[in-house]
């Protein structure tokens, strides 16, 4: 048996790319939502939940409060029973009723266009801010999670030491403009083709070829 091709990180990050884009051509947003206000709950909702499962408890959220005002005439209480299946519900619901309150307070009830205010809010670090600024405001983000995380390590595109540093190599392999794009992308192929669990990297169309064999030292 040939040795396997050796590709640069670089090399792989560019075919990587291409690969992304002729399997998912459209990416659609995981999590239902209308405005900037609804997807921050709904990723706030994510952390440590399935998208799927989030999508099937946030229409009966919305349905009671789709805005900050409606949101903080329930009590956490209420929040926390609508939320309950999708985890972690105490913390949840106390996040979203405070930052319901300080929308309301310190941005006129909007949702704030930066990572600073948005890091700011309770329940909200940098992967939500990110995918927020992506996804409801068109920022340049490459929002990392143990998701992307695992994908970016399997494919040698970085040393996979934590997830700080694997948003950085990632946006150094791949150009800014692309970056809101491809983390969807990657999110999809990873559930299709390249998951947590049950992964075979023999027929795996990114592993087989781009996996941690073919690197170049």
């Amino acid at each position: 048996m040939s040795d396997p091709i050796r590709y640069t990180r670089q090399q792989k990050a560019d075919a990587i790319a291409i690969m992304l884009e002729e399997h998912y051509p459209e990416v659609p947003i995981p999590l239902d939502h209308t405005d900037s206000y609804t997807l921050l709950i709904a990723v706030l909702l994510s952390a440590q939940c399935t998208d799927a499962r989030v999508n099937k408890v946030t229409p009966f959220l919305f349905a009671k409060a789709d805005n900050p005002t409606d949101m903080i005439e329930l009590s956490v209480a209420e929040i926390k029973a609508i939320i309950r299946p999708c985890g972690l519900s105490p913390k949840k619901s106390q996040a979203i009723y405070d930052l319901s309150h300080i929308l309301l307070n310190e941005h006129n009830g909007e949702v704030p266009q930066s990572f600073e205010a948005l890091e700011a809010l309770p329940g909200v670090g940098h992967k939500t801010a990110s995918v927020v600024m992506a996804q409801a405001f068109g920022v340049p983000a490459f929002p990392v999670d143990t998701h992307i995380h695992r994908l970016g390590y399997r494919w040698t595109l970085t040393t996979g030491k934590n997830v700080v540093k694997t948003e950085k190599d990632l946006k150094k392999l791949f150009p800014k403009e692309i970056w809101n794009r491809l983390h969807l992308q990657m999110i999809f192929f990873g559930r299709e083709h390249c998951p947590a669990r049950g992964h075979d990297p023999k027929i795996c169309p990114i592993c087989s070829k781009y996996g941690r064999k073919s690197l170049v030292k």
